[in-house]
């Protein structure tokens, strides 16, 4: 393992986005791209940036350059939604939503108060997200704090920024994935007390979603919120048009489903609702007013029937969005392709989602969408240096496309499009190599 404390220099095509933008029409203007361009690391943070001629004398005597001509290197990719304990029955077969987590979910869950195996998985896990370039993650864990613990502790052993949390779940669920209010609440906090801002990680607290809550434990979850105000709040929104009639079942005193987590005070800038499909003008005016986060996740969208998520208002509204791959609804842990079906889906509501637009959304967007942009998401001086190395000619109908491409729109299009896991060459963490493809 490289050491923490040298300086490394990396040479390569270099691509980037400037700032945080308004719109999409500004992100043309913020592309940073240096054909021969050159990154100095020193203590994982990004110590220089520019053209390789300009900074070719600033690399230490007896430094190794690690020169990875004919590919691109670009920040780490951001994965605003995700279940690490859904990971091994990712493709599970034929249901929606609420069928599909009574029938594949919450067996598959159960498993997780093993903490032997929940350490397994969560090895599994984090080498699939770094195969894929995916360097920070919000993560669901299962009802069990042991999935957390194992989680964070494989997440420090490469100093990954991550945030995850136990998931809180009180009704509606098997016996043997229930807590309480109180218990949800007591194991929220020693987790948070033992793993927020620990190294790079940070802790989310995660009601599943409304359905499996009851009111005690939602107003504990606020509670949790109050008590620990720089923690996230992370779970799910008008996912299914059946899940959403439920809510309304179960909270017949709410206006709406978003009003069930407004009032026991879960909504926020740090709080990221998934999915969000099947708003009411109202649900979207009160993400707005709280300044809260949709992850739009776009292969699980598809994979459940769920519906197409309207990138397009939440645009007009100057609402964050992430995307997120929502394992294992979602069918890749690749943010390239899930930025594939993301096209698609702005395909099929007559709307575009260009190459650079769709780069911006997986690293300094998502960044924003987290409040992490101060640290990641570019590659400005002092920023956390967390980046993947991709390779736009990892197969042959890459290599045609790309030697066909008229510009790096095109080039950029044809990674989203066509690339995968085999278009990761390296991924860093810290400024530390932590996968190689070959």
């Amino acid at each position: 393992m490289d050491s923490f404390n040298t300086v490394k220099a990396v040479r390569g095509s270099i691509l980037d986005i400037r700032q945080v933008v308004d719109s999409p029409e500004q992100i043309v203007d913020n592309v940073r791209f240096v054909k021969d361009g050159l990154l100095l690391i020193e203590n994982g943070k990004i110590k220089w940036r520019g053209e390789w001629e300009d900074g070719k004398a600033l690399v230490p005597q007896g430094t190794r350059v690690r020169n990875y001509a004919g590919k691109i290197i670009v920040p780490g990719f951001i994965d605003t939604h995700l279940h690490y304990p859904q990971t091994e029955m990712i493709g599970a077969y034929g249901e929606q939503l609420l069928e599909w987590l009574n029938n594949y979910v919450f067996p598959t869950e159960a498993k997780y108060g093993n903490e032997e195996y929940a350490r397994e998985m969560s090895e599994f896990f984090i080498k699939e997200l770094l195969r894929n370039g995916t360097t920070t993650a919000l993560v669901l864990g299962s009802v069990h704090p042991e999935s957390i613990d194992a989680l964070f502790e494989t997440a420090l052993k490469q100093n990954m920024r991550l945030i995850a949390g136990k998931v809180m779940m009180d009704r509606n669920a098997p016996d043997n994935l229930t807590d309480t209010p109180e218990s949800s609440y007591n194991d929220s906090k020693k987790l948070i007390e033992k793993w927020h801002k620990k190294g790079r990680l940070l802790y989310a607290i995660t009601p599943r979603f409304a359905p499996t809550s009851s009111p005690e434990q939602l107003a504990i979850a606020g509670q949790l919120r109050r008590e620990y105000p720089d923690t996230y709040v992370h779970t799910h929104l008008c996912e299914n048009k059946s899940e959403i009639e439920w809510v309304k079942s179960l909270f017949p005193e709410r206006k709406n489903y978003l009003d069930v987590y407004h009032h026991y005070g879960l909504t926020g800038s740090k709080s990221i609702f998934a999915h969000s499909i099947h708003l009411s003008d109202d649900e979207w005016q009160c993400l707005q007013d709280t300044n809260s986060t949709v992850a739009f996740c776009p292969t699980s969208n598809l994979y459940l029937g769920s519906g197409l998520f309207k990138l397009s208002e939440a645009r007009r509204r100057k609402i964050k969005v992430g995307i997120g791959t929502d394992i294992g609804a979602g069918t890749s842990f690749s943010m390239l392709q899930t930025l594939n079906e993301a096209y698609k889906i702005q395909q099929l509501q007559n709307q575009k989602l260009s190459a650079f637009e769709a780069f911006y959304l997986v690293t300094l967007g998502n960044a924003k969408s987290l409040e992490l942009d101060h640290c990641i998401g570019n590659f400005d001086i002092g920023k956390e240096a967390d980046f993947v190395v991709l390779d736009p000619c990892a197969t042959p109908i890459q290599q045609l496309r790309y030697d066909n491409a008229k510009d790096l729109s095109e080039q950029l299009f044809i990674l989203i499009t066509l690339g995968d896991d085999r278009s990761i060459y390296r991924t860093y963490v810290d400024g530390r190599n932590v996968y190689s493809a070959s």
